[in-house]
């Protein structure tokens, strides 16, 4: 059976899970949503056996979204790229501080947080200090 293995990726410029989920149903309309990096990973299996890619937000990892496939891109500048081929449902996840980093990072299945409750999930959610001050405390 194949590990399954996530990735961790900073969502610059968006304050929360809601600003994702609408700059990708303006910008991809009702078809999957995709991400595009520089690197493509090299543990392809591992991501495409289950794996999501976990959104960081102002230093909290708050909602992940299931990788659905890799795809090849060409940039404008001719570079190849890859493209993350993303399920459209942004799951939210229990709040957990992460420091900044670069890129992308691999995100093993032990170490990735829980799902919200269905219910807790459509709570309006906390501003990410807060989250990220009671993800510290351990208190969500």
């Amino acid at each position: 059976m194949q590990p399954i293995l996530h990735m961790m990726k900073l969502c610059v410029g968006a304050e929360g899970p809601e600003d994702l989920a609408a700059w990708q149903a303006q910008r991809f309309g009702d078809g999957p949503a995709r991400h595009v990096t520089r690197m493509r990973p090299k543990r392809e299996a591992d991501l495409l056996a289950g794996g999501s890619i976990f959104w960081v937000f102002k230093g909290v990892m708050m909602a992940r979204q299931r990788i659905l496939g890799l795809d090849e891109v060409v940039g404008q500048d001719g570079i190849l790229r890859c493209g993350l081929v993303l399920d459209r449902d942004l799951v939210r996840v229990t709040a957990l501080p992460r420091r900044p980093f670069q890129g992308w990072r691999y995100l093993a299945a032990a170490d990735a947080p829980a799902d919200l409750p269905k219910g807790r999930a459509s709570e309006e959610p906390l501003p990410p200090a807060i989250a990220a001050a009671l993800a510290e405390m351990g208190l969500r």
